[in-house]
């Protein structure tokens, strides 16, 4: 009986120790990820993304990186958004495209009835109206996008909208796609320059924002959301520090799918895996170019026969094969093959690899072996692949020009490099344009528009001054002002076919190549798409 006691009391002991073990365990709730952490676990619906680009707002009046605009379009709405896989616009919180006045200056759009934003305030042309003024006078880094074209934007109904122009611009509905112009809540923001609200976001999409962390962001499912809900059942998005954390972190399964930013050859490991059905590689062609600017100002660049030599010593499927890894296409025209105005002009008249003729050139400016040509290219020290194309080009110039080229490569720190492009330090120097918006114009005006200068001097203001090729041109001034006021799609391209021609002849730049963006996919996840301006559509995801 003593023996029974003291194993009752050491059971009755135990069966408390345990107790309170079990009482004092942390519960992990479903679906809510710690701090910095995302939930993976095996049945869970929501997604997790895993990406290097650490957004610097959710504001969208102040959004201008792609880590940004990113996240902000998948919370929000815009007037108009594209159709899957095409350029071309589609009505959004607008009910049809706009009505043109027959002057080109006037907008007037039908706006959606029955939506609110995610703080219950109700959307009507008011709150658009509010959210365009706002892009505009808080003064964020994309507000040029409207601040240039926009004269006044007015409610003029409780469902319509006016928007009047300073002077005709053709591609307007495509800003009006622009992920920061989409609709905020009038509630929880002001308009007042610099007024901004970087960690929250409160619009109309299909997500709200439940967390915002320095590593982490996690969207909850908008259960009042007008539009088609989201296929999952929401989304963790994980900020890796480093390329390589992001391929470690897809290889190990703790992320679902990650895209930007790996480097190329962490591209081709994981492509060759999943060949082998690892997981999933997805792939399509992006709106990003690369290109190299000329600077007319600076010999012996100021001589339209060396700018044509080395149009025709640049070999752009060497540089797709040894920098670039097959992981662009080749591009010969200033406007990607993106739009069905684009015409690969550089290639039926420079090729590539083109030595002799590129000697011809040079020959017919003067030079020669006693005199070559010293061009030296330019870019930012952060570009490993800009790198590498500048010391192929070297390379090319050294083994195949017979003395007739000198290139020399210079780098310097990127922000130095931005800040100095546009002073005319550069002889040359290698660019990537990521568009604004998605239209022809975005190619074409911020690199050859120029508001004042001359034929002897070049450009002293303007969008060729800002790129660093100081390219003036009264014709093509001209043919630019012409295609934004011409409305019509089949004269309009006419008018691209005409500048590409002239920026054929002058090689104020020369086209490189148009990137590949790529997506990796564990297996069993599905409907993993790009919209075109290279944002990964997160309300089509499932698994």
């Amino acid at each position: 009986m003593k023996q029974w006691g003291r194993m009752a009391k050491y059971l009755s002991l135990f069966c408390l120790c345990l107790l309170l073990v079990i009482s004092c365990t942390p519960k992990q709730q479903a679906n809510t990820p710690s701090p910095g952490s995302v939930n993976t676990l095996a049945g869970d619906s929501r997604i997790t993304i895993g990406t290097t680009e650490k957004p610097r707002t959710l504001d969208p009046a102040d959004a201008y990186e792609l880590g940004s605009l990113s996240l902000v379009f998948n919370m929000s709405d815009r007037l108009y958004t594209y159709e899957p896989g095409s350029t071309e616009i589609k009505p959004q919180l607008a009910t049809e495209l706009p009505k043109v006045s027959t002057d080109g200056l006037t907008y007037t759009i039908p706006i959606r009835k029955g939506i609110v934003f995610h703080d219950d305030t109700p959307f009507n042309a008011k709150a658009m109206e509010f959210s365009i003024q706002r892009f505009i006078e808080n003064k964020g880094k994309p507000s040029f996008l409207l601040s240039d074209t926009v004269a006044s934007v007015k409610a003029t109904g409780e469902y319509e909208l006016t928007i009047k122009l300073k002077k005709p611009f053709a591609a307007f509905p495509s800003l009006l796609a622009f992920s920061g112009v989409c609709a905020v809540s009038p509630k929880a923001y002001q308009i007042g320059a610099g007024k901004f609200v970087a960690n929250n976001f409160v619009g109309t999409g299909p997500y709200k924002l439940a967390k915002y962390g320095t590593d982490s962001l996690r969207f909850d499912i908008f259960d009042k959301y007008w539009g088609e809900k989201p296929t999952n059942k929401g989304v963790n998005v994980q900020i890796q520090t480093s390329p390589v954390n992001l391929f470690n972190a897809f290889k190990t399964g703790a992320i679902d799918v990650a895209y930007l930013s790996l480097q190329p050859d962490q591209i081709q490991s994981l492509e060759a895996s999943a060949k082998k059905g690892d997981w999933q590689a997805i792939s399509a062609q992006g709106s990003v170019i690369s290109l190299m600017a000329l600077n007319r100002n600076q010999k012996p660049l100021d001589k339209v026969e060396v700018r044509q030599a080395i149009a025709s010593l640049i070999d752009r499927q060497l540089l797709n094969n040894r920098v670039l890894l097959s992981q662009a296409d080749p591009l010969y025209s200033i406007i990607p093959t993106t739009f069905n105005v684009s015409l690969p002009l550089f290639k039926e008249k420079y090729g590539d690899g083109k030595f002799e003729e590129a000697k011809k050139s040079l020959v017919a400016a003067d030079f020669s072996q006693a005199n070559p040509a010293k061009v030296q290219i330019w870019y930012p020290a952060s570009s490993m692949t800009r790198s590498l194309v500048a010391q192929t080009l070297k390379s090319l110039a050294d083994t195949k020009m017979d003395g007739l080229l000198q290139i020399e490569v210079k780098t310097v720190e990127g922000a130095t490099f931005y800040k100095e492009i546009s002073k005319g330090l550069y002889p040359s120097a290698l660019l990537n344009w990521y568009p604004d918006f998605l239209d022809p114009d975005n190619y074409v005006q911020p690199f050859l528009a120029c508001e004042k200068g001359a034929d002897a001097t070049g450009c002293q203001t303007g969008g060729s001054q800002t790129q660093g090729s100081f390219y003036y041109s009264e014709t093509m001034n001209k043919l630019i002002d012409q295609q934004r006021k011409e409305q019509n799609p089949e004269a309009r391209k006419k008018i691209f076919a005409d500048i590409q021609n002239q920026v054929l002849t002058d090689v104020p730049y020369i086209p490189l190549w148009q990137n590949k963006d790529f997506i990796f996919a564990q297996k069993g996840v599905t409907n993993v798409n790009l919209d075109p301006t290279q944002n990964l559509i997160y309300k089509t995801i499932k698994k």
